[in-house]
């Protein structure tokens, strides 16, 4: 069984969970279109660099990650459904996803979460993360690491990640030491609001996952404002880290947080306390990558009927 992966190249989420892959199962992995018995769509919307002789000859598996509804237009179901023509197997990673999509096919849909890698996501000291950052000690520190920016102008909210709902949030932690720290890319619209609104931050554009990590353990609370996910990845490494999280109803979060830490952000604010993130921490671990990347193995044979 050889697989080839479709991905954006673009240094995010989906390379990074392209590369666990190539590297847990390079034996399944090839860069050749024609020796592929599968092709894995990763990024749907790359589906068309792909020959339509290739898209019919081979297998091929799609992970649909999340749809917003709002932005589901007819262009987006014309798209979807001419797609959809040459899909054998779709993937998501959480069921309010396949929910959406099992509305616009019969082909058969898999949610299997996305996988966090323990030999990197694992509890830090925060002191030492504190002073790598260069961040106040006594500070409240609220993370979030995402893109909030539509990229078509860099300055409207993409309003899916909740850019607005996490700058309500933080109007409503009244702390006098409160100091934000962004990560990810395009954030141009929250970091405009954290200025109008007179809110210290940091901003560290594409960290490494080094340094990525000492970003989450310097966190008292991280803070997931989503309208619409399919993880965020940020809920698993923040469990995995120990890190305090609050998060809105979307994607993985019941798969992973405990009841307590899912909120109707900023209606309502929480802040976890040890029962909690103990709880989180341990709700995390059936998705740990050496073990959950099996299930997507199974996924493929199946695909292929063996």
């Amino acid at each position: 069984m050889k697989i080839f992966s479709l991905v954006p190249q673009e240094n995010w989420i989906l390379d990074r969970i392209n590369n666990e892959w190539t590297f847990l199962h390079p034996e399944l992995c090839t860069n050749s279109l024609e020796e592929a018995d599968i092709i894995w769509i990763i990024s749907p919307y790359l589906w068309t660099r792909v020959p339509v002789k290739i898209l019919t000859e081979k297998k091929v598996v799609a992970t649909i990650h999340h749809i917003v509804p709002e932005k589901f237009d007819k262009s987006s179901l014309r798209n979807f459904v001419s797609r959809d023509r040459f899909i054998d197997q779709y993937h998501t990673p959480c069921q309010k996803t396949k929910d959406f999509i099992s509305k616009l096919t019969d082909k058969p849909i898999e949610v299997i979460g996305y996988w966090y890698n323990s030999d990197i996501w694992y509890p830090s000291n925060k002191t030492k993360a504190r002073e790598t950052l260069e961040i106040p000690s006594d500070s409240y520190v609220v993370g979030s690491f995402q893109r909030d920016t539509e990229g078509s102008d860099l300055i409207s909210p993409k309003l899916e990640k909740g850019p607005d709902l996490f700058v309500e949030t933080l109007k409503k932690i009244k702390k006098d030491n409160l100091f934000v720290l962004l990560g990810g890319w395009r954030r141009q619209y929250v970091i405009n609001r954290l200025e109008q609104e007179g809110i210290d931050y940091k901003f560290i554009e594409m960290a490494p996952l080094e340094l990525l990590r000492e970003m989450y353990a310097a966190c008292d609370l991280y803070v997931v404002a989503s309208r619409v996910e399919g993880g965020p990845q940020a809920i698993l490494e923040s469990a995995a880290m120990k890190v305090p999280i609050i998060s809105r109803d979307v994607g993985m979060a019941t798969a992973v947080l405990d009841n307590n830490c899912i909120v109707d952000i900023p209606e309502n604010v929480y802040f976890p306390i040890n029962d909690d993130v103990e709880a989180c921490y341990n709700n995390v671990k059936v998705f740990e990558m050496h073990s959950l990347v099996e299930d997507y193995v199974k996924l493929f044979s199946k695909t292929l009927g063996e």
